[in-house]
């Protein structure tokens, strides 16, 4: 697999969480376009607000819930409807899922993946 197929790849990879509702949540890392199309989302007051900006990543950041597709919200409105579906408890499954992931990832900076370190 070339550079760029397995940059695509990781893009496109998914994680699965369970919130403590027994909700399954498929989640993903968010890339640099979903980012600026969040933040187009949310205006330009709410763009400069970290605390509303981090939980709606975390929302953004879910695919789908109990094998239902969720979509990329694209409105500060879809938002919102996304964070009270979720609510703190799929909210804390998801940031705790997306953590996990930064710490694997942070096991493996220096190597390539098959090569001992």
């Amino acid at each position: 697999m070339n550079p760029t197929a397995r940059v695509l790849a990781a893009a496109q990879e998914s994680l699965s969480a369970v919130d403590k509702d027994g909700r399954s949540l498929g989640v993903r890392k968010l890339n640099a376009l979903d980012k600026l199309r969040l933040l187009k989302a949310a205006g330009s007051e709410l763009s400069e607000n970290q605390a509303w900006l981090g939980v709606a990543m975390l929302a953004a950041s879910v695919i789908e819930i109990d094998g239902i597709p969720v979509p990329m919200p694209v409105t500060e409105q879809q938002i919102e409807i996304l964070v009270g579906r979720l609510g703190d408890r799929g909210l804390d499954a998801v940031a705790e899922t997306l953590a996990e992931a930064d710490r694997d990832a942070d096991t493996n900076v220096g190597n390539s993946l098959g090569i001992p370190a």
